[in-house]
């Protein structure tokens, strides 16, 4: 994966053919620690429309600054935006005491913007598989979101530990009684290879 330094204006020239290279399909950028005060400071103005310009679909991880993120939805509809994690600081003290609300509030601020979708993952259960205890905040995501701008994230729980590789496809694609067959097609793949125009 390539770096693309925010804090330098000239590195709009990168964003044209940054999806020439092999593996490329968009660009994940995460606000946290020292870099969050770029989207406040105006250092990564210019990128947004050069993103826009370029079609090159932005993943994000910002919480606590989604304001900011609205605002960038609002000003590039054309701008391909997925919330990361579901918008959740999996390092906040808030977040590992397993109070996950504030959080995805503020995700489901974006879901108006169409040009914005979500990882349905980054979050923590309290209980073993199936991990019943997230399955409300799931759901209010994917009903403010919709099939076609959600996908499934394999960290669900946030362990490798407590889940098998099956378990998380599984918890998906079984457990959650309210995706339609319909919908698991969407979640599970084909909402994020037409997003990304990964063909």
């Amino acid at each position: 994966m390539g770096r693309i330094p925010l804090q330098n204006p000239k590195s709009a020239e990168l964003l044209p053919s940054w999806r020439a290279q092999p593996g490329m399909l968009g660009v994940r950028l995460t606000f946290l620690g020292p870099e969050a005060k770029w989207l406040e400071d105006g250092t990564a103005d210019w990128f947004w429309p050069a993103a826009e310009k370029a079609g090159l679909p932005v993943m994000f991880l910002a919480p606590g600054r989604l304001a900011n993120m609205v605002r960038v939805a609002e000003r590039h509809p054309q701008l391909q935006l997925i919330v990361d994690h579901m918008g959740i600081n999996f390092l906040d003290k808030t977040i590992l005491a397993g109070k996950f609300e504030g959080a995805i509030n503020n995700t489901l601020t974006l879901a108006k913007y169409l040009n914005v979708s979500v990882k349905l993952s980054g979050i923590f259960s309290k209980e073993p598989y199936p991990y019943r205890d997230i399955n409300p905040l799931i759901k209010e995501l994917f009903d403010a979101f919709g099939p076609q701008r959600c996908y499934w994230g394999t960290d669900i729980t946030s362990s490798f530990a407590r889940a098998t590789w099956r378990q998380r496809v599984t918890r998906f694609t079984e457990e959650l009684d309210f995706l339609t067959e319909d919908d698991k097609d969407w979640v599970m793949g084909r909402a994020i290879v037409e997003r990304l125009k990964w063909s």
